[in-house]
Formats: C-alpha cells, sequence, structure tokens
C-alpha cells in the first residue's frame, strides 16, 4: 500500500492587483484568485508533476506547500503536519527550487552549502559526505571557490539544487527547474530527479514541458486559472492520447466554459 506525504486540501490564495498588475494582467479586476481550492496528494517515493501553462497557479501553489506564502483558505500537510500551523517544521522536511532563487553573488558555492547545512543543524561528517556527493555529481567541484557573480546560469541552477538538498530531505519541491537551461545542465537535473525517485524521495515539480513531465512524473495534476481541472496517473491520462494533446483538449474545453 502506498504511503501518503503531502496531502493539499482545497488551498485558497487571492492577490490584490495594483493599477500596473491590471494593465500587466489586461484586466479590469482588482483582485485575482491564483489559486483556487486545490486539491491532491503525494506519495513516498513519487514524482507528482503540477502542468499548466504560465500563470495558472503553479508557483503560488508551490510556495504555500513551501510555506514562503500562507493560503486564504484551506492547508496543506505534510507527514500530517500542516504547513499552516507549523511552518518550521515543515522546512526541516522540504528542499525548495526554483529557478527566481536568487544567490548572493558574493558567496560562493563551498560556503552557500555550509551555511545552510549549518543552518539545518546538520551534523560535520554528514555534511562533508553529502557535500562531496553532490559536488560531485554535479561538477560544482571546480567551481566551489568561486563566487556566485562569476558562475555561469547553469552553474547558478547546480548550486542552488545541492544547497536545497543539505539536509536530504524526503520532499524536494521543485519549480521549473530545467527553465533556461542548456541541454547538458536539464539532463543532469533530470537524471537527479531520476535518481531522487530511486532512493525512495518524494518529488512535486511544477512545469510547462511535456516531455520533462512524460519522463519523469508518476502521477500528473493540470492546473488550469488556478483550478485543478484533471489529476491521475500519467498512464491514466495518457492512455488514449498523448499528454500534450490531451492537455491542450483540456485546456479548450476550460477555456469555453469560462467564456461562458
Amino acid at each position: 500500500m502506498r504511503e501518503e506525504i503531502l496531502s493539499v486540501k482545497e488551498i485558497e490564495k487571492t492577490f490584490i492587483l495594483s493599477a500596473k498588475q491590471q494593465k500587466i494582467e489586461r484586466t479590469s479586476l482588482k483582485r485575482k484568485v491564483a489559486v483556487n481550492k486545490v486539491s491532491f496528494t503525494a506519495y513516498r517515493g513519487e514524482v507528482f508533476g503540477l502542468l499548466g501553462p504560465n500563470g495558472a497557479g503553479k508557483t503560488t501553489t508551490l510556495r504555500i506547500l513551501s510555506t514562503l506564502m500562507v493560503p486564504d483558505g484551506g492547508d496543506a500537510f505534510i507527514d500530517e503536519i500542516s504547513v499552516k500551523q507549523n511552518p518550521h517544521e515543515i522546512r526541516k522536511r522540504i528542499g525548495f527550487l526554483t529557478s527566481e532563487l536568487k544567490l548572493e553573488d558574493f558567496f560562493t558555492p563551498n560556503y552557500l552549502y555550509d551555511f545552510f547545512s549549518n543552518l539545518h543543524k546538520v551534523d560535520p561528517e554528514t555534511a562533508r559526505n553529502r557535500k562531496a556527493e553532490l559536488f560531485e555529481h554535479f561538477g560544482v567541484n571546480r567551481f566551489a571557490e568561486v563566487k556566485v557573480a562569476n558562475l555561469s546560469t547553469g552553474m547558478k541552477q547546480k548550486t542552488s539544487l545541492v544547497v536545497a538538498m543539505a539536509h536530504d530531505p524526503d520532499i524536494v519541491i521543485f519549480d521549473e527547474p530545467t527553465n533556461g537551461l542548456d541541454l547538458l545542465t536539464a539532463k543532469s537535473v533530470t537524471d537527479f530527479l531520476l535518481d531522487l525517485r530511486a532512493r525512495g524521495k518524494t518529488i512535486i515539480l511544477s512545469t510547462h514541458i511535456f516531455s520533462l513531465a512524460e519522463k519523469v512524473c508518476d502521477r500528473v495534476g493540470i492546473i488550469i486559472d488556478g483550478k485543478m481541472a484533471a489529476c491521475d496517473t500519467l498512464a491514466k491520462l495518457t492512455a488514449e492520447e498523448s499528454l500534450e494533446t490531451m492537455f491542450f483538449n483540456l485546456y479548450e474545453e476550460t477555456a469555453g466554459e469560462t467564456d461562458e
């Protein structure tokens, strides 16, 4: 029997739009419902993918799960611990990586890894061994003492990833982890996702790349306009058509309902 590790129960998040944001969004509405009663579960040792267009609510959902935002309604539980009521305990159990994560230019990968290991109270010997393994896997060793300001985009992403894994979390949340990466770096990140799953880790992954979802995900939730439009195993969702075709058919149906 599969062991549930994450339970998301009707989370909601609404933002107040400034005049500038209204112009960007091309709307006269002063409030935007970014996440509208989204629910799903994830099981230990699987990759759960959140698939949807830009602005669908994927990032907001992951930020709520990562305790970076507090939901206006609903709640989410990791190992039965509430993200709203006990965010400190949640942070001990998760790793969070986003393409928008900005590392301080002045610091080096070595310093950042040691800082976050100490922050999570990882014992020194374990921290050294884990750093050696992760730095070797991602080729960070050669750049360990290079300031972030002087790293390539790909190496910054790899540094962010090893920092997120410093405390060896059971559940790892990745927001568009291959966004903007070259082919070789993207492949190394994808291979690492598969390796994490093989080691029994749970991965929550947001992406708009169908090929990535098809390669690594066990189950997929499709978010459109802040709502969960479909959620099932990848095998069931693609039983009759490709994930891409199924998504666009669903998107057109949802858009039609909205227009009505």
